[in-house]
C-alpha cells in the first residue's frame, strides 16, 4: 500500500521524505517493526513512543508518524507529523484494512455495567434472526461461533481493525462491541460508525484513569456522538444527562419512568427472571434464564436496540429466552446437592456488588454469604464503599483479594474493611482459603455470591499471572469437604 493510501482522509505535513513510498504494515509497538513498515508514536501513560524511534528506524521502519518535531537525525525515512498520534493510528489502521467498519454494522453498548450481559444477549437475538455476529468484549472475542482470545475490553484500534477485517471476511452481518471508557477517552474506536449506541448506566468506578466522575461520564458520552441512534437507560440520572446532550434519534427503556421500552410484571427467582415487555402495541413474555432486575434493564436495552434494527419481536423474544452469560449470576454448584448454592459474578465495582447482593437475597432462603475484595492499582476510592456494600448486604462477608496487582493485598483490605461497620465480616487473604471458608460455614438455604471474577480464570500477584478458574476452585472444593 501506498503511504499516501494509507494516510488517506488525514490532515498530516510531511517533515521529511515523500508519503509516495511502498509501505508493508503499521505499528505502534517498536519490537514488532520489519523492514518497510510505518511506526506511529503513541503517547502512553509510562512510555511515550517518540523515545523508540531510533530502535524502529534500526529495525527497519521506513516512515514515521509521529506528534512532535523530531530532533534527531533520521535518514532514508519519511517523517510525518500529526497532530493527535492516536486519533491518526485509528483511521490509518482502518484504511490499511480496507475500512471494514463500513460493511457491516456496528452496535457499541457503553455503561460501568451490564455492557457484556447485553452483548451477550444483542448476539443471541441477532443469530435467532439469521445473522451471522461478531462479538468484541471482556470475556472474549467471538466471530460466530470461533471464540478468540480478548486482551482488554475494547482492543487498540490497530488490532481492532483487524479484528472488523476478519469479521467482514467471515461473512458477519453485525458486530456487537463492548465500548469501554479507556477506548473512548484514547481514541480506540475513532472514525468507527454505530448503528445503535446503548447506554446501560454510570455508577462509580474507574477515577484512577478518569480523575473525575465528570471526566468519567464525557468519555462515555462521545460514544454517542458517532452513533445514528441512542438506546438510553432512563432510570438512570445518567441516562436523563445524556439524552439531553446528545442530538441523535433516542430511544429510552426503564422500568420506573416513562421510557418508551418498558418491563412490568417482573419476578425475579433464583435460576432467572420473567417480565412483560411494552413497547407500542408490544406486550410480551420475557423468560430470562439469568435473575436479577439489572439483567431485566439489560434486556430491555438489548431488546430496544435489536428492535430498532427491524428485528422481529419473536426473534427477540427467542434469542433473550436463551441467552446465558459465563461468570454473569452464574450458579456453578447446580450439579452437586449441597443444600446451599454458590454463585460467581464479575460484580467488581460497589454499584455491581449492590446488584448481585440484592438480586441474591430476593431468593436467599438461609444466610447470605460473600466474598469479595478489591483490584491493586486501580481506583482506591471505591474500596471502603465496597466493604460497606458487602458487609451490610450479607449476613457474612469474608473479604479476600481479587487481583492485587502490585499492591500487598493486607493493605487493599485495610481499605476495604475502613468502611465497614457490622461485626459480620472475616479477612482471609488467600482467595481460595476465603471461598472454602464461605463453603465450609454455609448452611441449607444459603447462598454463597463470590463476586470480582467471574469469567477471569487467573490471578495477577504481584508481576505474576497464575491459573485461578473459580468453577476449578469450587469444584475441589466440593471433593476436599463433601
Amino acid at each position: 500500500m501506498k503511504l499516501k493510501k494509507l494516510l488517506e482522509d488525514l490532515d498530516y505535513s510531511v517533515l521529511q521524505g515523500n508519503d509516495d513510498l511502498e509501505i508493508n504494515s503499521i505499528q505502534y509497538d517498536s519490537r514488532k517493526i520489519q523492514k518497510g513498515d510505518v511506526f506511529f508514536c503513541i503517547k502512553g501513560f509510562n512510555v511515550d513512543g517518540h523515545k523508540f524511534i531510533s530502535s524502529a528506524l534500526q529495525k527497519g521502519a521506513s516512515a514515521i508518524v509521529c506528534e512532535e518535531y523530531v530532533e534527531e537525525t533520521i535518514d532514508n525515512a519519511t517523517v510525518i507529523k500529526v497532530e493527535d498520534g492516536r486519533k491518526a493510528l485509528a483511521l490509518c489502521s482502518a484504511n490499511f484494512y480496507g475500512r471494514p467498519a463500513e460493511k457491516m454494522k456496528i452496535i457499541g453498548i457503553t455503561g460501568t455495567n451490564g455492557k457484556t450481559t447485553s452483548a451477550f444477549m444483542i448476539k443471541s437475538i441477532l443469530e435467532e434472526a439469521g445473522y451471522k455476529v461478531g462479538l468484541i468484549g471482556t470475556i472474549a472475542n467471538y466471530i460466530g461461533n470461533e471464540k478468540l482470545h480478548s486482551e482488554r475490553t475494547t482492543p487498540e484500534s490497530l488490532e481492532l481493525h483487524e479484528l472488523f477485517k476478519k469479521m467482514v471476511d467471515k461473512g458477519v452481518h453485525y458486530c456487537v462491541m463492548e465500548v469501554s471508557s479507556h477506548s473512548l477517552s484514547l481514541n480506540r474506536v475513532y472514525g468507527v460508525k454505530f448503528c445503535q449506541g446503548i447506554f446501560t448506566n454510570l455508577t462509580q468506578d474507574h477515577l484512577d484513569f478518569h480523575k473525575t466522575f465528570e471526566n468519567y461520564y464525557g468519555a462515555k458520552l462521545e460514544l454517542f456522538k458517532n452513533s445514528a441512534n441512542a438506546i438510553v437507560n432512563i432510570d438512570d440520572s445518567y441516562g436523563e444527562k445524556i439524552l439531553s446532550d446528545v442530538n441523535n434519534r433516542k430511544l429510552t427503556y426503564g422500568i420506573h419512568k416513562n421510557a418508551d421500552i418498558k418491563a412490568e410484571h417482573i419476578e425475579i427467582h433464583p435460576r432467572g427472571a420473567q417480565f412483560k415487555i411494552l413497547y407500542g402495541d408490544i406486550y410480551e413474555n420475557i423468560d430470562l434464564q439469568i435473575p436479577g432486575n439489572y439483567n431485566v434493564y439489560n434486556a430491555l436495552g438489548s431488546a430496544a436496540a435489536c428492535l430498532n434494527e427491524g428485528i422481529d419481536i419473536n426473534k427477540v423474544i427467542k434469542g433473550l429466552n436463551k441467552v446465558q452469560v459465563p461468570g454473569r449470576c452464574e450458579i456453578v454448584t447446580k450439579q452437586y446437592n449441597l443444600g446451599f448454592d454458590v454463585i460467581v459474578d464479575y460484580a467488581h465495582t460497589p454499584d455491581g456488588l449492590q446488584n448481585i447482593l440484592e438480586t441474591a437475597r430476593e431468593f436467599t432462603k438461609g444466610r447470605l454469604i460473600s466474598v469479595f475484595g478489591c483490584g491493586g492499582d486501580r481506583d482506591k476510592t471505591k474500596r471502603p464503599i465496597m466493604g460497606e456494600i458487602g458487609a451490610g448486604l450479607s449476613d457474612v462477608a469474608i473479604i479476600t483479594s481479587d487481583n492485587p496487582r502490585t499492591e500487598d493485598p493486607d493493605k487493599i483490605i485495610e481499605d476495604i474493611v475502613r468502611g465497614i461497620t457490622k461485626e459480620n465480616y472475616i479477612v482471609i487473604a488467600d482467595r481460595r482459603e476465603g471461598i472454602k471458608k464461605a463453603m465450609e460455614i454455609a448452611k441449607k438455604g444459603d447462598v454463597i455470591v463470590v463476586a470480582g471474577k467471574g469469567h477471569e480464570d487467573y490471578q495477577v500477584l504481584k508481576n505474576e499471572t497464575i491459573h485461578f478458574d473459580e468453577r476449578e476452585v469450587i469444584a475441589e472444593i466440593v471433593k476436599e469437604l463433601f
